[in-house]
């Protein structure tokens, strides 16, 4: 077990030159270390508060895309073709049969192997996903519906009007693109459901002027490019209201998404114009700031401790998660390279993984678990749950 109170130094890095952190939170930045600090040397690499992924459905992760050319016109299509395939496929429905529990764990691994340490959850807060060995934090004060398709109207407005006005109410809305899809913003407008603290997953069908009407209220679009991509051959229009702040980036699930945030940026460098300062902003302060989560997002003192660290030499939407070097949670190492794993915690506390055929270090309560889970990370092994460094 690891000291509550353990005080660590991260020296020269590329952003800041120096960040302590005391237990889970930053303790000061651009500072010296103290003595009886455990020094970190990064030797230039890059430190960066650890990801935000502000949409996922974690228990999907373990789940095949369709194998099909179709493009949809509005989300509901292809809900009903994923719901055939459940009856028609025994493959696709023995996957669904394994556990919610490991195939949510399998969605936790996904987003920390990719340097995420905040994810939301769209659907039920199951309990394993609130439990403190999970691999991410999951956002719990928070309101959500599903769609007004699956939900209807009552129950989207009775939603809403019980999530707190200070906490973010999430809903898939405008996710098409066709005349229906994007009268979805005008119904949710309609039912008094477009307020500061709502956040519209997708928004490919808003055009200009409802992108319009969406910032004077405040609220905010979570984009996910590689989904609506793949969906429907098109994705919303993010540039200004990125701009104004009003844009996060998630991934869906890998049932119509991308393998994880790391590609999810890389999909939305190709198919915007957003430049890598705003691109990353979306994956930290201002997902951060949509989700109403003061205590993350940036380097600064009194945040927690929730970090990554990563070369310095490319930005973010270069990297794949073989570049990851070290995943920080709450001032605890979870996932790191070898020698950045040797520095933060003795040995007995890793074990050894591959990931893409790369050699890494996973907090060891997590691998036992991973190891015991009836479903898999693809590309994942592990190779060693008792390593002991040589």
């Amino acid at each position: 077990m690891m000291s509550a109170n353990r005080c660590v130094t991260f020296m020269n890095c590329s952003g800041v030159r120096t960040l302590r952190t005391v237990g889970a939170h930053i303790s000061s930045v651009d500072t010296p270390p103290v003595a009886g600090d455990t020094v970190i040397d990064l030797g230039g690499a890059r430190l960066l508060p650890g990801l935000i992924n502000a949409h996922d459905h974690l228990q999907l992760n373990t789940l095949p895309p369709l194998e099909t050319a179709r493009r949809y016109n509005r989300a509901h299509e292809w809900i009903l073709d994923v719901d055939g395939r459940r009856r028609s496929d025994p493959d696709f429905e023995a996957l669904i049969a394994v556990s919610r529990n490991d195939r949510s764990l399998i969605g936790g691994v996904k987003n920390l192997l990719s340097g995420v340490t905040t994810v939301a959850h769209h659907d039920k807060l199951y309990p394993i996903l609130s439990d403190p060995g999970f691999p991410t934090r999951v956002v719990t004060r928070s309101g959500w519906s599903h769609s007004l398709y699956i939900d209807g109207g009552d129950a989207v407005r009775d939603s809403y009007r019980c999530t707190p006005p200070d906490q973010p109410w999430a809903i898939h809305a405008a996710e098409g693109i066709d005349s229906e899809s994007a009268q979805e913003f005008d119904r949710l407008e309609e039912l008094g459901c477009l307020g500061s603290n709502t956040l519209l997953v997708h928004g490919i069908a808003l055009d200009a002027e409802r992108r319009q009407r969406l910032d004077h209220a405040g609220a905010g679009l979570i984009w996910c490019p590689s989904s609506n991509l793949t969906l429907f051959g098109r994705t919303a229009e993010v540039q200004w209201l990125a701009e104004r702040g009003r844009v996060a980036l998630g991934t869906d699930s890998r049932l119509s998404g991308s393998r994880d945030l790391l590609e999810e940026l890389r999909v939305a460098r190709q198919c915007s114009g957003l430049s890598e300062i705003l691109l990353e902003s979306l994956v930290t302060s201002a997902g951060a700031r949509l989700l109403r989560l003061a205590d993350r997002g940036a380097l600064e003192a009194g945040l927690l401790a929730d970090l990554l660290v990563v070369p310095g030499d490319r930005p973010l939407s270069q990297l794949a998660r073989t570049d990851v070097r070290l995943v920080v949670l709450d001032g605890i190492p979870r996932f790191a390279d070898e020698a950045h794993a040797a520095r933060m915690a003795p040995p007995e506390f890793w074990s050894r993984i591959e990931v893409d055929g790369c050699p890494r270090m996973l907090e060891s309560t997590l691998a036992r678990a991973l190891s015991a889970a009836g479903c898999r990370e693809p590309g994942v092994d592990i190779v060693d749950l008792t390593w002991r460094a040589a």
